[in-house]
């Protein structure tokens, strides 16, 4: 049933209300309008499905030309939310500093700066479009889910975790050589799109800065724009890249060896049986994650001086089983190393979350600037459903999750509109004029 505008939670007026200095009046209505359809709709996110949760909300063609055609400035909408999750975070991030401050032991001399470790995790994720030919920016990407090359669009996304909260970063959208050259637009890889979310992320005062990153993503050039802004790296390797290893027989004592094969090499006596960090991502949490773990201070080809993690589920795993790390925060140790590398799992989350419980590639939008600006309202949606499972986690004393957390807000609107439909019936409305005011 759709639901009239008047019927809007107040703490989600609040929270949109921090996005009107992005729209003009009209604009607003629009860009509400999208936001609430997408947390009460039950159908597909099309624009057809969002307008039907409003009652009295614009057209569908409207909304179209809203996306597609209005001037307003995404990069400006992603300013707001972040401005409006760093308000939150940093009263958190400063009472971490002082309860560090407070238990770090008594030395002689100038004490350490207390920070908080706040992870940039980069990654990338494909939209199946397979009848979606008309569609601009279409080309063929590799797809995990489907495990083959699938039509679509390619999504570049940066995700910033810091004392539990997931704040997005701007969307960007990956486009092919060929289909750049047939639309006529400068063509940027997936590495140029990374670097520039490394390059232009400003973190919370306070905190230090580590990066996430996947084996595709493991570039130098990624790594060197991470240490220009006094960043830490940690990437994801596949295995057939090198690291250095001893080697006296060799011209200047070491020699280059693949992963794959210095993995083989390892006895039981390299490896150490150590709980994974992120149990609760395991099927059954009860029992726990082990995995067997070697580690080593080398350097890997392309890349700086670092720490290579190599983990395997079991001795006699098979080495397809076998996964590889480098890590450039040379002073941490086993266990926190790990903790860095299941970090990264959050973005995978994250993009999961988007598609399942808002939607995010179940548009029907014809170009990229409409795709692109979809993508960042959904995002603006996730920063509200985020607030509201940080609120529900505290308040209830448990994990919640962000489905539970957005079904808490639908069913918050629905209360609402129960509510409304009795005043007005108080109010000396007829069924009839409710129906027609429903449905309008």
């Amino acid at each position: 049933m759709p639901i009239p505008i008047v019927c809007l939670d107040a703490r989600v007026r609040q929270w949109a209300s921090g996005f009107a200095a992005c729209f003009s009046k009209p604009h607003y209505q629009h860009c509400v309008t999208v936001l609430l359809g997408l947390l009460l709709c039950q159908e597909g996110r099309t624009l057809t499905g969002l307008r039907r949760q409003i009652a009295g909300g614009p057209s569908v063609a409207s909304l179209s030309r809203f996306l597609a055609r209005a001037p307003w400035d995404e990069a400006a909408v992603v300013r707001a939310w972040r401005a409006h999750v760093d308000a939150h975070v940093e009263p958190l991030v400063q009472a971490e500093r002082e309860r560090q401050r407070q238990t770090r032991p008594r030395r002689v001399g100038r004490p350490t700066v207390p920070l908080v470790t706040g992870y940039l995790i980069g990654d990338d994720s494909t939209l199946t479009k397979s009848k979606g030919t008309k569609m601009e920016g279409v080309g063929r990407h590799d797809s995990s889910t489907a495990d083959t090359h699938v039509r679509g669009h390619s999504l570049v996304q940066g995700l910033y975790v810091l004392r539990g909260r997931r704040c997005p970063r701007a969307p960007r959208l990956y486009q092919q050589k060929g289909v750049c050259a047939a639309r006529g637009c400068p063509f940027r890889s997936t590495i140029d799109l990374m670097e520039e979310h490394i390059r232009t992320f400003e973190p919370v005062a306070g905190t230090r800065t580590h990066v996430l990153l996947a084996s595709w993503y493991g570039a130098k050039s990624l790594w060197k724009a991470a240490r220009a802004r006094g960043f830490l790296s940690t990437t994801g390797l596949k295995s057939n890249r090198s690291l250095r290893v001893p080697d006296p027989e060799a011209e200047g004592g070491w020699r280059w060896q693949q992963l794959s094969d210095y993995a083989a090499g390892l006895t039981a006596d390299d490896v150490t049986l150590l709980d994974w960090p992120r149990q609760g991502d395991d099927p059954d949490p009860d029992q726990p994650r082990q995995v067997y773990v070697h580690v080593v201070q080398t350097r890997v080809r392309s890349l700086y001086r670092c720490h290579l993690v190599i983990a395997r589920p079991s001795l006699d795993a098979p080495a397809k089983a076998t996964r590889f790390w480098a890590s450039s925060d040379l002073d941490a140790d086993v266990a926190t190393l790990l903790g860095h590398i299941a970090a990264r799992w959050d973005v995978e989350v994250f993009f999961s979350d988007t598609k399942d419980v808002l939607g995010l590639d179940q548009y029907q939008l014809m170009t990229t600037t409409a795709i692109v600006r979809f993508w960042t309202l959904v995002r603006a949606a996730y920063t509200l459903i985020e607030e509201e499972r940080a609120r529900l986690t505290k308040e209830q004393q448990r994990p919640v999750t962000i489905g539970e957390a957005r079904r808490a807000l639908h069913h918050l609107h629905y209360r609402h509109l129960l509510g409304w439909i009795e005043h007005e019936f108080h109010a000396g409305a007829d069924a009839d004029t409710l129906y027609e005011r429903l449905a309008a």
